[in-house]
């Protein structure tokens, strides 16, 4: 190889032709000639095509070069909103991509699938519509006992229908990872409300419970699914129904509404205390309020009377005959004031009528007037 390299004058490019150098002075290799390595490739491409003109020639590497062009702009491909991209290499998961504008290599070495990630898929579990089982047309629902009868934990036995809705949370582990997606929620969701329903009484089932059983079923769900790496998110677990067994409810319907019964006649005691109680209180407390205005108004004329008497006292002290004489005409007062009164003079001389009707020359005066 070095003997080779040492006849082609030391240089990469071999020794120019006619000796020398290249460059007519003997210094340094020369460039390689581009126009004649184009030539060669259009020669060596001729081979394999039809037609031998330089013009052809030309001609079919530009096809080739726009078709290149084609197919590397074929790669481009566009994620809607409510998709995500899934990119296969030779049929092998790769990766996923996000809504917008991305590439992959075109076909036949990449390729992309595009699922529905924001739809919310739904599976009914204990009773299939009509139309959808194909027996009916009419839409009505038709019983699946072998789903929906489930064992409480009283040892009870429950009929419960329920809804499951999902969406795609990872569209690679959607569709690689699981082979049958929607018969693997239908087998989670059953597994899950089983063991809700086992660990709980027929009682709250039937009426109040409901939710905390949606809720419980719903977390034990995305629990499992999580662990197939399934890619899917479970995002409501409904209740259509929750009866005893048809055999037994009309007794649990009469036990619903003695009970109900009883709620009712509850509420309206509960009902009637609260507007009786309050009243009591608002009569105890009037009643209260009056006995200590009572008071006060008893205390304050006993003090007051004791004021007088004191005051009188000091005065009858200081002046006994005048305040007797006070004393007596004002009782006197007080009680003829209202009484009819006849005057009758013992010591009037003779000739004078000793006698004073008051009462009639009243009632004369008023007349008068």
């Amino acid at each position: 190889m070095s003997d080779d390299f040492q006849q082609r004058g030391g240089s990469p490019w071999g020794t120019p032709p006619g000796g020398g150098s290249g460059n007519g002075s003997g210094k340094g290799p020369t460039p390689p000639d581009v126009d004649k390595i184009i030539k060669e490739l259009q020669e060596k491409i001729k081979k394999f095509l039809p037609g031998g003109s330089s013009s052809g020639g030309k001609q079919a590497i530009l096809v080739i070069i726009i078709l290149g062009f084609v197919w590397l702009a074929s790669g481009l491909y566009r994620v809607l909103p409510d998709e995500q991209g899934v990119v296969l290499r030779f049929g092998k998961f790769i990766k996923t991509t996000q809504p917008g504008l991305n590439y992959h290599i075109p076909f036949p070495v990449e390729s992309v699938l595009t699922p529905k990630v924001t739809k919310v898929n739904r599976i009914d579990i204990g009773f299939r519509s009509e139309r959808d089982s194909g027996f009916s047309s009419s839409g009505g629902v038709a019983d699946v006992p072998q789903e929906s009868l489930m064992l409480t934990g009283d040892e009870n036995i429950v009929n419960i229908d329920f809804s499951v809705f999902w969406v795609i949370k990872d569209a690679g582990n959607f569709l690689f990872k699981i082979q049958d997606p929607e018969g693997t929620v239908k087998a989670a969701a059953e597994t899950a409300m089983r063991e809700v329903i086992a660990r709980s009484d027929i009682q709250p089932i039937l009426t109040e419970g409901r939710s905390l059983i949606e809720t419980d079923t719903q977390e034990i769900i995305q629990k499992i699914l999580d662990e197939y790496t399934s890619g899917i998110q479970i995002t409501q677990v409904q209740t259509q129904k929750a009866d005893p067994p048809d055999q037994v409810i009309d007794a649990f319907r009469d036990v619903q509404a003695a009970r109900a019964d009883m709620e009712r006649s509850k509420n309206e005691a509960e009902a009637y205390a609260n507007d009786v109680i309050p009243r009591a209180r608002g009569e105890a407390q009037k009643i209260l309020q009056a006995a200590e205005a009572y008071k006060k108004e008893v205390v304050a004329k006993a003090e007051g009377e004791a004021s007088r008497f004191l005051a009188i006292y000091n005065e009858y002290k200081n002046a006994k005959s005048v305040t007797q004489e006070r004393m007596y005409l004002e009782t006197m007062e007080k009680v003829l004031a209202d009484i009819d009164k006849v005057i009758i003079e013992k010591n009037a001389g003779s000739g004078v009528v000793p006698y004073l009707p008051l009462p009639e020359l009243n009632k004369k005066k008023k007349v008068t007037n």
